[in-house]
């Protein structure tokens, strides 16, 4: 529904994101002798190719009046915002408006009320079936990508991107989330 609603404001909504993922990481775009975050097209394709019970979903929501855009070009909006590609060093430059309450790189993203209750949402479903579990064990707001990475917040302090590609039966980084254990049972950081 997110993606939908972004299509409202331009057809290309996942062009916009990385745009502001990229903003917000402080990187320049790609160019001759520069690596910014940008969209892996291959990938997207063979995700599209896949992606099945993501369309059969955007048709259900579709049904019920909640996509106002075609399903399919929802469908593949969205999984060209999920192959966006990006180092952990971006993508937690990339995150850090959600552990400054909503404030962004060059000014507000957010309100401190929106940034909180996106960590909330981080919380208790960043981590597909095991985010019970992540919350239990690292105790921070974290979304993991099915590529190997993982952000966190850590509120008031800073944002964390872990990378390991080897993925548990949930669609976690097994690496990554022993990591952020490690690292909250050593730092203390923890929201409990």
């Amino acid at each position: 529904m997110v993606t939908d609603h972004l299509m409202e404001e331009t057809p290309d909504a996942a062009t916009q994101v990385l745009r502001f993922l990229t903003g917000q990481s402080g990187t320049p775009q790609p160019g001759p002798g520069r690596e910014g975050p940008f969209i892996d097209e291959a990938a997207a394709a063979g995700e599209l190719a896949s992606s099945s019970r993501n369309l059969a979903l955007a048709h259900f929501l579709k049904d019920f009046g909640n996509l106002t855009q075609p399903a399919e070009a929802v469908v593949d909006n969205y999984v060209r915002q999920c192959s966006i590609m990006m180092t952990c060093e971006q993508l937690a430059r990339a995150g850090l408006f959600l552990a400054n309450d909503g404030q962004g790189a060059s000014g507000p993203v957010l309100s401190r009320s929106e940034a909180k209750r996106i960590g909330s949402i981080m919380l208790t479903c960043g981590m597909y079936d095991a985010a019970g579990e992540f919350a239990y064990r690292v105790g921070l707001p974290g979304k993991s990508g099915v590529g190997g990475g993982i952000l966190v917040i850590v509120p008031g302090q800073c944002a964390i991107c872990v990378w390991s590609p080897r993925l548990d039966a949930k669609g976690n980084s097994l690496a990554g989330t022993a990591a952020l254990a490690d690292l909250s049972d050593r730092t203390g950081w923890s929201v409990f």
